[in-house]
């Protein structure tokens, strides 16, 4: 069964061919800086020595005209592995928000992407995006179920104390409004290869997720029961464009005393804000060479950074009443070592201690960057939402068929 995987996140598009059962990809790639002239796709086919990778340089004004030229690669004769769209059979959509309508992962249908377009306003950056890849999925394999995993589910497992707000009731049980958390994929996915790695299914573990968006979660025997983002993907860490953790009275403040409309304010917290706001660059890459390079901003922003995600740990060590392992992923969690180490300084009190050596190595592998003598472990555990997100696709096929059976 051919699997497209599409991750479409806020200026980029991750994908992964895969002909299940094999979790080995056939081909996957990564579509850049969405919106710029100097969009880049790089789409890698096979592994070791005939390993092939294509890198271009073009123009992308949108998501569509990226997921144009993927399609494109897929069916290309020097690196394509398939002849025509309709060979896949499923193609499965990451969709950041799903609310309290989706606990789980679901067939997309007119009445789902109805409910996931009424989503929009809470993830801004994201639902409308993750919609449109669906929009042109649909119109370019029209011979695949479409199936959509919503960030939000994995932690559908948070406890009421957790994810409540301490606002009137009635703005829950009537609008549900509430914590639900994101990039739930990414945390169900490395928390479990933690739990295997440490050979401890039940490990209290602090997951850290760290690319243009930024969030954590406390997993206990392998469940969440808390995150950092809350209602939309605004609140919690420094991010790229988003400010993270804000005083609501700030708010009030811009619309009240400075004339800010409530749209103006929205776009300032969640695409002005976070490390763009701060230096003026989004990408940690050009942040880490203006430091580099002396510059008292881009030290500032990483300090920042760094210290809102050891407040979390903090935090979520004592809601965990232990802790097993802390876990970096996603982009620059996986490959900024200066972040790794700026987050892990002075953490002796709580038994994390790095590996200086260990944290500048470079591997795909999950692995520790702990000492020796560290009482929590530190690890880096690449994250594969797009595996997960096929395995779900299975999952959910299987069940529908064994229902489908028992009915006849």
């Amino acid at each position: 069964m051919n699997i497209f995987v599409v991750n479409s996140g806020s200026s980029s598009i991750k994908y992964q061919l895969f002909r299940m059962p094999s979790e080995t990809p056939l081909c996957s790639g990564l579509v850049e800086r969405i919106g710029l002239d100097n969009a880049a796709i790089t789409h890698q086919t096979g592994t070791g020595e005939e390993e092939k990778v294509v890198k271009r340089t073009l123009s992308l004004p949108d998501h569509e005209a990226g997921l144009l030229a993927v399609t494109q690669l897929l069916a290309s004769p020097e690196v394509g592995m398939i002849q025509d769209p309709q060979e896949i059979d499923v193609v499965g959509h990451r969709v950041v928000h799903g609310g309290e309508a989706f606990a789980a992962t679901a067939f997309i249908t007119p009445a789902v992407k109805a409910e996931i377009k009424k989503l929009f306003s809470l993830a801004p950056l994201h639902n409308p995006s993750n919609y449109l890849g669906i929009e042109v999925a649909e119109r370019i394999f029209t011979n695949a179920r479409q199936i959509a995993v919503f960030d939000t589910a994995f932690h559908q497992t948070m406890p009421e104390k957790a994810f409540r707000y301490a606002i009137p009731n009635a703005f829950y049980t009537e609008q549900r409004i509430r914590a639900y958390g994101f990039h739930g994929t990414s945390h169900k996915y490395v928390s479990e290869q933690a739990a295997q790695y440490l050979q401890k299914p039940e490990a209290k573990l602090i997951t850290i997720h760290l690319g243009n968006g930024c969030s954590m979660a406390a997993v206990a025997n392998g469940r969440s029961i808390d995150t950092s983002m809350g209602f939309g993907p605004l609140a919690g860490l420094v991010m790229g464009t988003r400010s993270g953790d804000i005083d609501p009275s700030i708010i009030f403040h811009l619309i009240n005393q400075l004339g800010y409309s409530p749209e103006q304010v929205s776009t300032l917290l969640n695409k002005q804000s976070g490390m763009l706001g701060l230096t003026g660059h989004s990408d940690m890459r050009d942040i880490s060479q203006e430091m580099n390079e002396g510059s008292h901003e881009a030290a500032l922003a990483y300090d920042m950074y760094a210290y809102r995600i050891k407040k979390y740990i903090g935090a979520y060590a004592a809601v965990l009443n232990g802790l097993d392992a802390i876990v970096f992923t996603a982009g620059v969690g996986e490959n900024d070592a200066t972040v790794r180490a700026d987050v892990c300084q002075d953490m002796d009190f709580l038994g994390i201690q790095l590996d200086i050596e260990k944290n500048q190595e470079r591997s795909k592998r999950p692995r520790e960057i702990n000492t020796p003598g560290s009482r929590v472990k530190i690890l880096l555990i690449p994250t594969n939402e797009e595996l997960e997100i096929a395995q779900q696709c299975i999952t959910l096929l299987e069940d529908s068929r064994a229902a489908s059976s028992s009915e006849n």
